[in-house]
């Protein structure tokens, strides 16, 4: 299924940061909302700032959002939680169009559906297994899955562990 681009990407000003801060905030908002829709459908779990430059510009009206746009756009993103930086220089994010205690709860659903309580999987089988192949997480990077699992780990649910090199979990 191809990804529905909303109705403001093919409107020129949307490509320009708007001086109008009310007209800004609607703006990042809207971008915000795009990033979001199109990491999701995409199964983008990390963003790479330089490789996602297409995401930000728009070949068929010749549109392009400036490097400070797409900074704000992602200080935007940041500020409500739904991105966080990989390395200090900025260039990947993690992109939380789900957050790691959503993503934990989803996790623990479907091993408690699938009978995976008091049984330790491995961080393969949870995210490239084939049996996980149509899950919404299937792919999902790994320090992205620790977060989730760590949210588990703190209510007692799971515990991450560690044997000979590869990484697994306990589902309680």
């Amino acid at each position: 299924m191809e990804f529905t681009w909303p109705w403001e990407y093919d409107f020129p000003p949307f490509f320009t940061l708007q001086p109008n801060l009310d007209t800004q905030r609607k703006q990042l908002e809207a971008w915000r909302k795009l990033v979001l829709d199109y990491c999701r459908h995409n199964k983008i779990f990390v963003l790479d700032v330089q490789e996602s430059i297409s995401l930000f510009q728009n070949k068929a009206i010749d549109r392009q959002l400036s490097t400070e746009g797409i900074n704000q756009v992602l200080e935007s993103l940041l500020e409500y939680n739904q991105i966080e930086w990989c390395d200090k220089a900025k260039k990947q994010c993690l992109v939380y169009w789900k957050n790691p205690q959503e993503w934990g709860n989803l996790i623990y659903r479907y091993a408690s559906d699938k009978g995976m309580t008091n049984t330790v999987c491995t961080f393969y089988e949870l995210t490239a297994g084939d049996d996980v192949q149509n899950e919404e997480f299937a792919g999902m990077d790994q320090s992205l899955l620790v977060k989730a699992l760590k949210t588990l780990e703190a209510t007692n649910k799971a515990e991450i562990i560690m044997f000979g090199g590869n990484e697994g979990v306990k589902f309680f």
